[in-house]
C-alpha cells in the first residue's frame, strides 16, 4: 500500500466515508478503493464498481447532450428557450438563449436557487417527488419563479436552466432527454454503468443515499426527485466518469473545437474559488475540468488534468462525505 492510499484511508476512517476514492494517471490506476455499505439495513458493502447518485455532476452529461445537438445542427447557441418552450414557462424571457442557460447568464428563477439560505438535507421539492419521472413532470416545478437578473447579466448558478435545456433536447430531438444521454454521451463515452435510475426501484450494485453517518440516519429517497433530469440524479460509477473524461478530451463525444469553446472560462466564480465554462467548472489557475454536485444523501467531484491526464474522483452516499476527502486529493494532486 502506497503513502497516498494510506493517507487516503487515514482521512477516510476519521471522516466515516461512505463511498469509493478512485485516482488515474494516464493507463495507471492509482488508486480504487470502496468504503462503507451500500445499503445499511442489508449491509452490503459499497464496492469500487457501485453506482452511486452524483447529482449535479449530470449538468456536465446534459450540456455535452446539447452540445451534441448542436454538432447535428439541429440546435445553436443563440437558439431562444422559447422558440421550443413555445406557451411553457411564461415568465422566461423571450431573449433567453442556450448559451445563457449552459453558462448560467440566463438569470431566469430557480426552482431550487442555491443562493438562497436552505439547509440541503432539508425536503425542498416543491412538488410531490413521487411526480418527478419525466422531463416534462418539472414543468410544474419550474413555472412562476420570476426572473432573477437580465440575460446575460451576471453568473449565477441555475438549476432551473439545466432542467430548460432537457426539456429543449428532448422536444427538438424527439428522443426522451433519459435516453438522449446514454445516446449521446454515455455511449460515444463508454460509461456502460450511467444512466438515470428511479430511486424507489434501484436495481441492485447501486447504493442508497443517506442523511448522515450515524447508522440510524434516514435515506434522501423523499428528498429529491424520483428520477432525475438536466439539473441532477443520474447514477455512475468511478470508472465511468475516468471514462467520460478520456473520451471527452479525445473528441469522441463532441468535436475537439466544441470541447474546447466547453471549456474556455465564461464567468469568475469567486465564492466558489472557481471558474465557469458551459457546463463544467474550471479551476481558478490550472487547466483541470470538474464536475461535482451535492445533495441530500449524495456528495461527488470529479477533476481531471488534461495535461497530466490525472483523474480523481470521490462519490458518497451522504450529504457531506465526499468533501474531506477530495479537499485532501485537491491539496495532493491540483497543483
Amino acid at each position: 500500500m502506497d503513502k497516498l492510499e494510506r493517507e487516503i484511508d487515514a482521512i477516510a476512517a476519521e471522516a466515516a466515508f461512505s463511498g469509493v476514492v478512485r485516482v488515474d494517471r494516464g493507463d495507471r490506476v492509482l488508486v480504487a478503493k470502496a468504503y462503507g455499505l451500500a445499503h445499511r439495513g442489508c449491509d452490503i458493502p459499497n464496492e469500487v464498481d457501485t453506482r452511486f447518485a452524483i447529482a449535479s455532476g449530470t449538468k456536465g452529461l446534459t450540456a455535452l447532450t446539447v452540445a451534441s445537438l448542436i454538432e447535428d445542427g439541429l440546435l445553436e447557441l443563440s437558439t431562444t428557450a422559447r422558440s421550443l418552450l413555445g406557451k411553457d414557462l411564461p415568465l422566461i424571457g423571450d431573449d433567453v438563449t442556450v448559451e445563457q442557460l449552459l453558462d448560467h447568464r440566463s438569470g431566469i428563477g430557480d426552482y431550487l436557487d442555491e443562493d438562497s439560505d436552505v439547509d440541503i438535507d432539508d425536503y425542498l421539492m416543491p412538488v410531490p417527488v413521487h411526480e418527478l419521472a419525466a422531463t416534462e413532470d418539472y414543468l410544474v416545478a419550474l413555472a412562476g419563479h420570476p426572473p432573477k437578473f437580465a440575460p446575460g447579466e451576471r453568473f449565477s448558478y441555475c438549476n432551473s436552466g439545466y432542467v430548460v435545456l432537457a426539456l429543449i433536447a428532448e422536444r427538438v430531438s424527439g428522443v426522451p432527454f433519459h435516453e438522449l444521454v446514454v445516446q449521446r454521451v454515455c455511449d460515444p463515452a463508454g460509461m456502460r454503468d450511467t444512466e438515470f435510475l428511479r430511486s424507489d426501484e434501484l436495481p441492485g450494485r447501486t447504493a442508497l443515499g443517506y442523511l448522515g453517518t450515524d447508522p440510524a440516519s434516514k435515506t434522501n429517497v423523499f428528498h429529491l426527485p424520483v428520477r432525475g433530469s438536466g439539473d441532477g440524479g443520474i447514477y455512475s460509477t468511478a470508472a465511468d466518469f475516468r471514462s467520460l473524461w478520456t473520451a471527452f478530451f479525445a473528441g469522441r463525444i463532441v468535436p475537439l473545437n466544441r470541447v474546447s469553446q466547453m471549456v474556455r472560462p465564461r464567468s469568475d466564480a469567486p465564492s466558489q474559488g472557481k471558474r465557469y465554462g458551459l457546463g463544467f467548472w474550471l479551476h481558478d489557475s490550472t487547466d483541470a475540468v470538474m464536475l461535482e454536485g451535492m445533495d441530500a444523501g449524495v456528495s461527488f467531484r470529479s477533476v481531471h488534468d488534461p495535461r497530466s491526464d490525472m483523474t480523481h474522483t470521490v462519490i458518497s452516499n451522504t450529504t457531506d462525505g465526499a468533501w474531506p476527502v477530495t479537499r485532501f486529493l485537491a491539496e495532493q494532486l491540483e497543483t
